[in-house]
């Protein structure tokens, strides 16, 4: 199985060397990235290639159910480096629909060290419960509650005291919510957008 992922990648980068003989020097060089992806862990779900973005145009961390945390260092650590180091305007958190950790959230039975990171998914099942009766099945409500999390979490970063203190310095930080539809590969946004005072409309 090892052999497979050698293999696919000596494909991979020949194919991008074939396209652009450049590619991998100017990697070499630096990363730039234009954006801070916040994802989840779905193997469904790989940032570059559901964005259509190369690599080098996007800082990645990914959790289960792409949750944020306020005491995840890990979290914490990549998004100060995002916006301090890389200088990183752009931040988008991107959930799914049909999302595992979402679905487990939403069961009575046990999931290990998973009921505990998921958590503020069930609190916000419970929150929410009058709007969500009024969808028509189990799929439709756990879609909304993947919505929800994002809209709750997209809150959550621009409450971390490094947001507060990017946006006292004057950085134009933009903090998005995206959606991913298993069904039709196409991202769609949310309305949840968080940026400073000042700025003309956040655009992606």
């Amino acid at each position: 199985m090892v052999q497979n992922l050698l293999d696919g990648n000596r494909a991979w980068a020949a194919a991008r060397r074939a396209a652009k003989p450049d590619f991998f020097d100017r990697l070499a060089e630096g990363q730039q990235p234009t954006y801070f992806w916040i994802g989840c862990s779905d193997s469904r779900v790989p940032a570059n290639v559901v964005a259509g973005l190369d690599p080098g145009q996007v800082f990645v961390h990914c959790n289960v159910a792409n949750m944020i945390h306020w005491a995840d260092m890990n979290l914490l650590a990549a998004l100060e480096f995002a916006v301090d180091a890389l200088k990183i305007r752009k931040i988008v958190l991107c959930g799914h629909h049909r999302c595992g950790g979402v679905h487990a959230a939403t069961e009575a039975a046990p999931h290990g060290l998973a009921d505990h990171w998921l958590e503020p998914v069930r609190r916000l099942h419970q929150r929410h419960q009058t709007e969500l009766a009024e969808l028509s099945d189990d799929d439709a409500r756990r879609d909304r509650l993947s919505e929800l999390n994002v809209m709750d979490g997209v809150a959550r970063v621009a409450q971390t005291p490094i947001l507060q203190r990017a946006w006292a310095r004057g950085d134009p930080v933009e903090v998005h919510g995206l959606i991913y539809g298993l069904r039709d590969g196409l991202l769609r946004k949310l309305d949840c957008t968080i940026a400073p005072l000042g700025l003309p409309g956040p655009q992606l």
